[in-house]
């Protein structure tokens, strides 16, 4: 699989498992530590913990394992480190309140099928 099979990939598992507002956001060229940002919204700390597992999960099924998450319960915000690609997960009022789509603005936003 390639890094971007695999950043969408983890979209794919966040839009089966009901998260929200999910997007692919392509640093390559912008950024050094990673190529791919998945970004989402859960709808509760329970269900951005479960939507990390699930990733963590599926990743590993097909062969990539995750680095490092970052995080504390109750943050609104879990980091999940793969290497190339970086799944942040977000209650609607961290991501709003942080807006990082916002600094990546220049960057190529891929359509994800919810």
């Amino acid at each position: 699989m390639t890094i971007k099979e695999y950043a969408m990939l983890a979209a794919k598992t966040l839009a089966d498992k009901k998260a929200e507002d999910i997007i692919v956001v392509d640093i390559q060229g912008k950024a050094t530590f990673a190529d791919y940002f998945v970004i989402c919204s859960g709808n509760s700390e329970r269900q951005i913990a479960t939507l990390t597992d699930e990733i963590e999960d599926k990743m590993a099924e097909n062969g990539l394992l995750v680095k490092s998450i970052e995080g504390k319960q109750g943050s609104g915000w879990i980091l999940m480190d793969f290497g190339d690609i970086i799944v942040n997960l977000f209650t609607k009022e961290t991501r709003d309140r942080y807006s990082i789509e916002k600094v990546w603005g220049d960057c190529e936003f891929i359509e994800v099928e919810e």
